[in-house]
């Protein structure tokens, strides 16, 4: 099947770099911590902007983060820090910014405490990603029960920018539930990652 003639998903329609991120990531089950903090991260950028936005300078982002590896961003010096405020490669936010700091510290506390953050965050949906099946992007939702239980228990342990909505993006594009609409040519094959998918230890 050819690229034109391929149903997708309407909102990734824009430009083909939004096309790839939806067909090769969006949606597929995440395990690894540090990828689901740097996404968790990356989501709190996104709050008043589009993901294209965020999704064009992510390169960008994990350069400026060391890779998100928790460590090595607390091991930041200041100067390194402050570089970031002027920084072109991400937005240039000081709030945003300086929350990725804080939700380094706030993995690290977790990890300290023994909690494994994939298999946390995971609990939200009882470890299992689920499997919906939405016909049109109006019946998809930004928020819901289990995004805001997960905000509210990630607030609860330090972490910012992780409101219900920001949550529930996160959750899709992590592969918690597959919110591919049943017409795109990604639900399938989603699905059957999603049925395989198991959290290692």
């Amino acid at each position: 099947m050819t690229k034109a003639t391929q149903n997708r998903c309407p909102w990734c329609e824009q430009a083909d770099d939004y096309r790839r991120y939806h067909d090769q990531q969006w949606g597929r089950p995440v395990s690894d911590p540090v990828e689901l903090f740097a996404k968790l991260c990356l989501d709190g950028q996104q709050a008043g902007l589009s993901w294209l936005t965020i999704l064009r300078k992510q390169q960008g982002y994990e350069q400026a983060f060391k890779g998100f590896e928790p460590e090595a961003i607390v091991a930041m010096s200041d100067d390194e820090r402050n570089a970031l405020y002027s920084n072109k490669a991400i937005i240039r936010s000081r709030a945003k910014i300086d929350a990725i700091f804080v939700n380094a510290q706030a993995y690290l506390a977790m990890q300290q405490k023994g909690l494994n953050f994939a298999h946390w965050l995971w609990q939200f949906v009882d470890h299992q990603p689920q499997i919906n099946a939405f016909r049109t992007l109006r019946e998809v939702p930004t928020e819901s029960a289990a995004s805001r239980a997960m905000a509210k228990a990630l607030k609860q342990q330090g972490f910012k920018f992780v409101g219900p909505t920001i949550c529930y993006a996160f959750m899709q594009a992590v592969g918690m539930m597959n919110d591919h609409l049943v017409d795109c040519h990604c639900y399938q094959p989603v699905c059957e990652e999603m049925t395989q998918f198991s959290l290692t230890s």
